[in-house]
């Protein structure tokens, strides 16, 4: 999977001489985590996290195109509480012994005034697909000289029904919708063939 959002913001950060073409890049697992959040019982909010997000992305600024295929290892989820992160890894819900990776890939670029505005693609969780669009909050890209390469990255927002990937137990006392809150951060990978 190399699938990837927004190249069109690599030019807006850095010469877009360096853009002309497709680059690819590899998420940095060490600044890429998506956070949750979703209604308990209907009167406060229940916030976790997955840590050390995997993937590629290819991005193509002139275009205004590109693709990103990332994981995540749901057995990773961390509430902050082990007991709620063990019952989160059960079958009804995260089901992480027998799903154990959840996938985002996409293709689809959505621009406004010149600058990233939606990435829309294809979740899976469970075992199960399901369209998913992620709202750009921020993106740009920057030359790092302390890495000496190009990194670029983003915060990303997105809303799913857990019940439609099977996700049902607590409903409706727990929400169904989850919120969705991605941080990314990519780093050109001089070891990737670069189309």
């Amino acid at each position: 999977m190399t699938r990837g959002p927004a190249r069109l913001l690599f030019c807006l950060a850095w010469p877009c001489a360096l853009a002309a073409q497709p680059v690819t890049y590899r998420l940095d697992p060490l600044h890429s985590t998506v956070q949750f959040e979703v209604s308990h019982f209907n009167t406060s909010t229940l916030r976790g996290r997955f840590a050390m997000l995997n993937g590629l992305v290819t991005l193509d600024a002139a275009a205004q195109r590109g693709e990103v295929g990332l994981s995540v290892d749901t057995a990773t989820v961390d509430t902050g509480l082990k007991v709620l992160d063990a019952r989160l890894r059960q079958p009804d819900l995260l089901d992480s012994s027998g799903h154990p990776q959840a996938w985002f890939v996409a293709s689809r670029f959505a621009y406004r005034d010149g600058r990233l505005d939606e990435v829309r693609g294809e979740f899976t969780l469970r075992g199960i697909s399901q369209p998913l669009a992620l709202k750009a909050l921020r993106f740009a890209c920057r030359r790092d000289e302390r890495l000496k390469t190009e990194v670029c990255g983003g915060d990303f927002e997105a809303t799913l029904l857990r019940s439609e990937f099977g996700a049902t137990f607590g409903l409706p006392f727990v929400g169904d919708k989850v919120r969705l809150l991605i941080q990314v951060e990519a780093l050109r990978d001089p070891d990737l063939p670069q189309k």
